[in-house]
């Protein structure tokens, strides 16, 4: 898996302070080029892959701050011009923070219970599932502290407002699943990643040609064997998104189903009114295939963009023809596109103001 930056300009360079925060090593980039002026923080909370480090995520994360800190100085230099000198400075910051994954990086305990089934972990689907997971709760765990560890002389006045987050691979994995349970990241991109862990598994398995996965059942017993237990199954059920619609049932038809689902409509309710997603998937990729994504994604578009269309949610999917497993370099540009859409949506009134006009999404 590569980022494929050589057809990429290289991004102008970013400050970077690792900062301890809640124990863990956060890599915090752009800190130091906040401009004076700005009074509301974005923050782009960054997910690394499988076998990777936070290290992997600077290429993206220099690209977005000095795209949007570019795009923000030269509004700025237009609206002084307009205005006979006397712009009011840039109100809006962004930065960026990535830190390792559990059991990797600075955070490894066993490098075995990193590799997949063919590279001899019998517990290939729990641990992974347990990494996943675990990003979650850690996020979590910064989103409630990041700004005091960031601005605690400050004296307030500096508020992080918006908080974002994108994920390559495994990171991909993990983004779908905080954009379910954390109300507070509003914007995600996911990078090679996918919704619905146990067809994603049960795929794995019949690839690695399990004893458990039966051709026979098309793989229904695997779900409950020894390779993906029970416990597993009742995990997916509360955090990974398309159990949380459908259990371990099949995703419904879109051409069957319909905008009559209440436990549906309360989930999109309660978990993702207003959140954007950009959903890149390779076109050629086998180690996370999109047929193990599409069911629930279809069905997924289906519901926000017609049945359920009130909730505000918005997916943009895209699949890049001839692309494997990687970030590639269209993968890059469309997702700095996006962030920096995400972040000009958050606004830059002057920090406390409140508005009762809502803000157009640019998405």
């Amino acid at each position: 898996m590569s980022l494929e930056i050589s057809t990429l300009p290289h991004p102008p360079p970013i400050s970077l302070r690792t900062i301890q925060m809640a124990g863990l090593l956060v890599d915090v980039y752009g800190l130091a080029d906040l401009p004076p002026t700005a009074t509301r923080i974005s923050c782009l909370w960054l997910h690394h892959p499988r076998t990777r480090s936070k290290e992997y995520m600077a290429d993206v994360a220099a690209r977005c701050i000095s795209a949007w800190n570019s795009q923000q100085q030269g509004q700025g230099q237009g609206q002084a011009q307009g205005h006979g000198g006397g712009g009011g400075g840039q109100k809006r910051g962004l930065i960026a923070l990535a830190y390792d994954q559990r059991n990797h990086g600075t955070r490894l305990v066993d490098e075995k219970a990193n590799g997949a089934w063919r590279e001899g972990n019998a517990m290939h689907a729990v641990d992974m599932f347990g990494v996943v997971q675990g990003m979650v709760g850690d996020q979590r765990v910064l989103l409630d502290l990041v700004e005091g560890y960031l601005f605690h002389d400050a004296e307030g006045k500096r508020k992080i407002d918006q908080h974002l987050a994108l994920g390559v691979s495994l990171g991909g994995h993990s983004v779908w699943q905080l954009m379910f349970a954390e109300p507070r990241v509003t914007a995600g991109v996911v990078i090679v990643g996918c919704p619905d862990y146990m067809n994603l598994m049960s795929d794995r398995a019949r690839l690695s040609k399990l004893s458990t996965y039966s051709a026979q059942d098309e793989g229904a017993s695997f779900l409950g064997s020894k390779d993906f237990p029970p416990s597993l199954i009742d995990a997916c059920k509360k955090f990974d998104p398309k159990a949380i619609f459908f259990g371990s049932a099949a995703v419904p038809d879109v051409r069957s189903s319909g905008p009559n689902d209440e436990a549906a409509k309360r989930v999109l309710r309660d978990r993702l009114r207003g959140k954007r997603f950009l959903l890149c998937s390779g076109g050629d990729d086998k180690l996370v295939p999109y047929r193990c994504a599409e069911p629930f994604v279809q069905w997924f578009k289906q519901a926000t963009a017609s049945w359920y269309q009130e909730e505000g949610v918005s997916v943009d999917d895209r699949v890049y023809p001839g692309i494997g497993h990687s970030f590639s370099a269209d993968m890059v540009t469309d997702s700095v596109q996006f962030i920096l859409d995400a972040v000009a949506s958050a606004g830059n009134e002057p920090f406390g103001a409140a508005s009762d006009e809502p803000r157009a999404s640019k998405i």
